[in-house]
């Protein structure tokens, strides 16, 4: 690997990957032997979501289960939408790329006859969930591709470089203008760029992704003209901790999968009573009960004393820890729990080879849509999203732009204002994300949230959070033009879900720009 992190490019391939995830470090391992550049605003493997994801990677491989129990399970949680044809695809490639990751050395768990251990996530209807110690996939995952990716000579990487525009040419993408620590922007030209950016957690007050994740990528991409597709799905994971953190450190989903109990304060065992599959239910039905005690003045727990006792330690590490360094104890107490942003269904509209609607760029990762997700995701695709349509958007590139090419990295001719946002409208932003577009939406607050976008992207300086401000704008548009409730979706003025709105939502930046008012047409087909 050829770092230039330091002293900043002179030249760039022709095919540039915008994020150091496990989708973009994927992405590039895959295209290899070709050479390939990797931009992205931190230090190689650091700053990715996927560094902190703890359940793992679900794929159908244990005796008993298969491709259509896995297919059924992702249908069934997307509540309505999940493009069926492209779902088969990704729960097809899953064992296939759990081989790759193998391959790459990551060390997923096995059993003393050593086949790949297997847990239980909600909605799931088997043990698919392959993991790492338990709770340690993503960091598994990401240092063994980090190391994977030192040892390639074809890939180059930028690191420390924001990206800030995708600039478009008269045939399509250009390239991406990206800031350097000297505070020169300079366009980095590719025939081919990937946006593999992550999600958008830090719309939103409380979130379980880092930094990093401010939906840049989807902003940029809205701006450059690209279609965003299902923006309204934002997923809350029901246990974060309710401790007080930016990001909240994150109780993973296999708690629950091993028996682990919801309680509030006065020791009712509430889930129950709201769904048949009580703490197992899908992320939404859950994330509202919780949020609905919260609400009523009740505080939330999660109880594993009974069905981890002491093994919590031992089996989930990671969650161990975090409760430690809040002063839990997780062997003999209760965890306080709270819902948090999680992930986002929605993104940059792509087909099943990763291309989006704008020439020469493609996404993967949490910043796309492919439509596997539908409304809600199924615990633990996320992971095998990212490296299913990485390997094929590798494919697709490869076969298009069979020769490569390399070229010079030039001045930008608008550099823009290289400024940092204004903390306070960071924080606003966040707020308003948080109570007006949040776990629960209705249209006043919707229009609401709408106007303190615009009032921010009026004030604003930073090219950066102009980004991020777009994709707030993108999700808040497009809650507002659901008139239903579905899946990550919840709209407490339209409570239920209206078949004649079971599809998609797709929608440009000029359309949100248009949508601005409750009573306006919705924009979904």
């Amino acid at each position: 690997m050829l770092d230039y992190s330091s002293s900043g490019p002179e030249a760039c391939d022709d095919v540039l990957i915008v994020g150091g995830g496990l989708a973009g470090l994927f992405c590039a391992l895959r295209l290899a032997p070709r050479p390939v550049t990797v931009v992205s605003a931190a230090p190689l493997g650091e700053g990715a979501s996927s560094t902190w994801a703890q359940g793992g990677i679900a794929a159908a491989m244990a005796e008993g289960d298969s491709i259509e129990k896995h297919l059924a399970d992702t249908v069934a949680a997307g509540a309505g939408i999940v493009d069926e044809k492209v779902a088969r695809l990704m729960v097809g490639d899953a064992p296939h790329r759990i081989y790759d990751l193998l391959d790459y050395g990551v060390p997923f768990d096995r059993d003393l006859a050593g086949q790949l251990e297997a847990s239980r996530e909600a909605a799931h209807s088997e043990r698919r969930v392959v993991h790492v110690s338990g709770d340690k996939a993503g960091a598994a995952i990401m240092a063994a591709l980090v190391t994977a990716v030192r040892e390639t000579p074809s890939i180059r990487f930028i690191g420390d470089h924001p990206v800030e525009d995708v600039v478009m040419g008269r045939r399509g993408v250009r390239g991406v203008n990206a800031r350097g620590p000297d505070g020169i922007v300079r366009l980095l030209p590719a025939r081919a760029v990937v946006l593999a950016t992550g999600g958008v957690g830090h719309l939103y007050a409380v979130t379980t992704n880092p930094p990093q994740a401010n939906g840049d990528g989807l902003g940029m991409a809205a701006r450059a003209g690209a279609v965003i597709a299902d923006a309204e799905f934002v997923q809350f994971h029901p246990t974060a901790l309710d401790v007080g953190q930016d990001p909240a450190p994150l109780a993973t989903e296999a708690l629950r999968g091993e028996g682990a109990i919801l309680v509030n304060n006065r020791g009712d065992r509430f889930m129950q009573s709201v769904h048949p599959d009580a703490e197992l239910a899908p992320r939404d039905i859950v994330a509202r009960a919780i949020h609905h005690q919260i609400a009523e003045g009740r505080r939330v727990l999660l109880d594993t004393r009974e069905a981890l006792g002491a093994k919590i330690v031992e089996e989930f590490p990671t969650v161990a820890g975090y409760c430690r360094e809040a002063g839990i104890d997780p062997v003999n107490e209760p965890i306080p729990v709270a819902p948090a942003e999680h992930y986002h269904m929605g993104g940059i509209l792509t087909d099943a080879a990763g291309r989006t609607s704008l020439d020469g760029l493609w996404a993967c990762g949490e910043v796309a849509s492919t439509g596997v997700h539908g409304a809600n995701r199924l615990a633990s695709n996320s992971l095998l999203e990212a490296v299913a349509f990485a390997a094929r958007i590798a494919s697709d590139i490869a076969g298009r732009f069979p020769l490569a090419e390399r070229n010079d990295v030039e001045a930008a001719h608008d550099a823009g204002d290289g400024s940092l946002p204004d903390a306070i409208a960071v924080a606003r932003l966040r707020r308003t994300m948080a109570l007006q577009v949040g776990v629960e939406r209705d249209a006043d607050g919707l229009a609401a949230a709408l106007l303190t976008i615009g009032e921010l992207e009026a004030d604003c300086r930073s090219r950066s959070f102009l980004n991020t401000l777009t994709a707030a704008r993108m999700i808040a548009s497009a809650a507002l033009a659901r008139r239903e409730s579905r899946g990550g979706h919840y709209r407490t003025d339209h409570p239920d879900d209206d078949e004649a709105l079971r599809c998609r939502t797709f929608m440009t930046l000029e359309q949100a720009r248009e949508f601005g008012e409750p009573a306006a047409a919705p924009v979904i087909a």
